[in-house]
């Protein structure tokens, strides 16, 4: 009996016409048959769940090193939190929810161990060839690092899977080419070459959606740890315009809660209130813009999925609040620098004797030149865990940091 795919749940489906249609998607770099079972995009998504790269971001810190406890949150905890708002945002817009949910799930494939404190080492260290950038890492991890098919490096995901990693935080060049931000990565300029991402335009609505779930989950998530380390104090909301009308009103309704509970019951408002803010905002800028078709919004002047005015200044006013308060605190900067020691004496180590990364990481680097052998280091030193690094260090140096 012919399957029928409409009842398989990727036909037309509530899909609004400014979504993404995994049945007109552009392909991908290698073809392949289609599945019999599966749209395009839910066969992103679930090889994407099934790498390497998703199942180490268990052992990679968010913000907090992970002895400190396991209850803090990790990249994959952190992860999934992105593509549970991913989804619920692209359900009540009517988008793909399954290119969403990609799009979330693999946006931090290319951390480095140690949250941003390895990319920013790991940056200063490569600064002579191209730098680092953990969104570039993100898309050599998924068309090359990842060696688990036979008939192709990477993991072949389509064009829009692609697009959606690479500008999810929107448009990268000019229409001129020139880079919005500073110079392109030269990762993702090498990819274009075989794959042209149109780094000048905007990314779908589920890429979209997918980078502002990320905005709402760290800001929340990061409050939610930050006080639960104890770094943090309750009372601090109370000085945080939009938090502390939150906080005022968890009190207000429950009085004498203990403070664990209060803490989840500001979070879980604060999530509710994003989440109201960037659907409300995305339907008036669909009811003005009129998209007819997924190249509509990728063509438009501006993000569909934002937050107002007023939650804009929330968003930044937290996000200040976390730098001065956590991320620049003194027990964090000092854990960040002894992190920082670690990355780059393994980067030193490996760049002079490669051989020391061992296995396929050491097959032709005598052909590299110096820049060559860096990216190789590069690529190990990202791929590590936490933990994983942790023990390299102890193998080659007399001395580790104790990161608590």
């Amino acid at each position: 009996m012919a399957l029928d795919e409409g009842a398989l749940g990727f036909g037309t489906g509530a899909r609004a016409a400014w979504a993404s249609d995994p049945n007109q998607s552009r392909g991908r770099l290698f073809a392949e048959d289609s599945s019999r079972t599966r749209s395009e995009f839910q066969r992103d998504r679930d090889r994407i769940i099934h790498t390497t790269a998703f199942r180490r971001l268990k052992h990679k810190t968010q913000v907090f090193v992970a002895h400190e406890g396991d209850h803090f949150r990790t990249r994959l905890t952190h992860t999934i939190e992105v593509a549970q708002i991913a989804r619920a945002l692209a359900r009540a817009l009517k988008l793909d929810e399954d290119l969403a949910e990609g799009v979330a799930l693999v946006h931090d494939f290319g951390h480095t161990p140690f949250g941003h404190t390895g990319e920013d080492a790991l940056d200063e260290l490569l600064q002579d060839h191209g730098g680092f950038d953990h969104n570039a890492q993100s898309l050599r991890v998924v068309t090359q690092l990842e060696r688990r098919y036979a008939d192709f490096d990477g993991l072949n995901l389509t064009w829009e899977s692609l697009e959606g990693l690479v500008k999810h935080n929107g448009p990268l060049t000019d229409r001129a080419g020139k880079g919005l931000n500073g110079p392109v990565p030269q990762p993702i300029l090498d990819y274009c070459s075989s794959q042209d991402l149109q780094l000048s335009t905007f990314a779908s609505l589920e890429a979209q959606v997918a980078a502002i779930a990320d905005d709402i989950a760290y800001n929340t998530h990061d409050i939610d740890d930050g006080l639960r380390s104890g770094l943090l104090k309750l009372d601090m909301l109370e000085d945080v315009p939009f938090l502390n009308d939150l906080l005022a009103d968890a009190r207000g309704r429950y009085q004498d809660l203990e403070e664990s509970r209060m803490i989840h019951e500001v979070m879980r408002r604060q999530i509710t209130l994003m989440v109201e803010d960037v659907i409300t905002v995305a339907q008036g800028n669909i009811a003005e813009l009129k998209p007819q078709n997924a190249d509509d919004v990728r063509a438009a002047d501006r993000s569909f999925a934002q937050f107002s005015p007023a939650l804009r200044n929330a968003d930044r006013t937290i996000k200040s609040f976390l730098y001065a308060n956590l991320y620049r605190h003194a027990d964090v900067m000092r854990v960040r620098e002894q992190a920082a020691s670690i990355v780059r004496d393994l980067f030193n180590a490996y760049v002079a004797d490669p051989a020391l990364m061992g296995g396929v990481w050491t097959e032709g680097v005598t052909r590299f030149d110096e820049g060559g052998i860096a990216r190789r280091v590069a690529d190990y030193l990202a791929g590590m865990t936490d933990n994983f690094a942790i023990r390299q260090h102890r193998a080659l140096f007399d001395q580790t940091p104790d990161l608590r």
